[in-house]
């Protein structure tokens, strides 16, 4: 039986994370007293920040650094980093926003079957571990995409990877391995 190409999987990405820089320095405790939506962690020399819409959350060092998490497209970690960096060019600093990179995007995915772990290890040994006293999924890590697949025993992948597009090529490639390992459907009586 051959996989099937009726039904699309679908995607579902669940957090994009992004870095960008603002080209100043920061002081971290005028952000802290006269910015909204702030936490500061002068322990850690950092601050956090939160944006509505798009809903990310920023790490803001005081060198100008920005990461941002919690996007749901690359799109919107771009536009929730221009925000941010608005933000900040309103509370008076000499923003510059620069060198904005989509580091890493996290998705998942549910196929239309259960999954054999310990086969589908079996038969993809050395990309493929499985070690169930320490995690319940199978990984399977795809060098050439620099993507890691998370395989679940339910049908349910988690994929990260540098981008969006990397992550449906990772999926595209893992769902022939998957489809050879499903488990039998139970018979009804």
């Amino acid at each position: 039986m051959e996989p099937s190409n009726d039904d699309a999987l679908d995607i579902i990405i669940t957090n994009v994370v992004a870095t960008f820089r603002v080209r100043c320095h920061l002081n971290l405790r005028t952000i802290a007293l006269e910015g909204t939506n702030v936490i500061y962690k002068p322990e850690i020399g950092k601050v956090l920040m939160k944006l509505r819409k798009p809903k990310i959350t920023a790490s803001i060092w005081s060198s100008g650094k920005i990461i941002c998490t919690g996007a749901t497209s690359e799109d919107d970690a771009k536009l929730g980093a221009r925000r941010l960096a608005r933000v900040l060019q309103k509370l008076g600093f000499k923003v510059r926003f620069s060198a904005f990179k989509v580091v890493n995007v996290l998705a998942v995915c549910s196929m239309p079957f259960a999954i054999q772990l310990v086969d589908f290890t079996i038969k993809n040994r050395p990309i493929a571990s499985y070690e169930p006293e320490l995690h319940p999924a199978a990984t399977y890590r795809i060098k050439h995409i620099k993507a890691t697949v998370q395989v679940f025993s339910t049908g349910s992948i988690t994929v990260t990877g540098p981008n969006v597009q990397n992550v449906a090529t990772a999926v595209e490639q893992i769902y022939p391995l998957l489809f050879e390992c499903r488990k039998p459907k139970p018979l009804c009586k």
